[in-house]
């Protein structure tokens, strides 16, 4: 068992109004005497919350995943690490809360990746602190499932064209056309199969 579980730190996570609230906050932090780095996180920080916004407001949960979550019968929670000037974070998150609040039993708590980098180090993606990393435990702390940093197909598009030469900026400009296009959807998908993989042997063991 990882001690950070046996610390609680999970348990003592933020909730995703709450965290929503502190976003909203954030917003509110005048421009004048920020620097340039702090100017460019705000900036982010905007776009991503209306980038959550509308996929909140569009979101229509598939029964492939109503099902898989009403078939959990035990306790789970689900850590989220993440930030809220994270792209990715912006189009699954939203979908991610509402699949935790459609079973009672599921408990969802975020925390802020840059305030707990010793968890954050234990669930890197090929070495890199990508975000936003879900991990679903027992209420024993056995790890149920991981998730993210963001859906395969992204991924498998990032990875195209960043060896097709592409740079940076091009390649979040790349996956932004993407999940805007209808892409955040996949979210959806790939939770119902973690879900679905999980519950068999977790259910068996309870």
């Amino acid at each position: 068992m990882h001690r950070f579980w046996v610390e609680q730190r999970p348990h003592n996570g933020l909730t995703y109004e709450a965290f929503v609230a502190a976003w909203k906050q954030a917003l509110q932090q005048p421009l004048s005497g920020l620097d340039a780095q702090a100017r460019r996180y705000l900036y982010y920080r905007r776009y991503n919350f209306e980038r959550a916004q509308r996929v909140t407001q569009a979101y229509r949960m598939s029964e492939r995943l109503a099902r898989a979550l009403a078939s959990v019968e035990q306790p789970q929670l689900w850590m989220v690490l993440t930030e809220d000037w994270c792209a990715d974070s912006a189009y699954s998150l939203p979908i991610i809360a509402e699949a935790s609040r459609r079973n009672p039993l599921i408990q969802l708590r975020i925390l802020r990746r840059d305030e707990n980098l010793d968890i954050m180090d234990l669930y890197l993606t090929r070495g890199a602190r990508s975000i936003p990393k879900l991990v679903a435990f027992a209420e024993d702390g056995t790890e149920l499932f991981t998730w993210g940093p963001r859906p395969a197909e992204a991924q498998a598009l990032r990875d195209r064209l960043q060896a097709e030469g592409m740079d940076a900026r091009q390649l979040a400009q790349a996956l932004i056309d993407w999940y805007e296009a209808g892409g955040w959807q996949h979210v959806d998908v790939e939770l119902a199969a973690c879900l679905e993989q999980v519950l068999p042997s977790y259910s068996s063991s309870s």
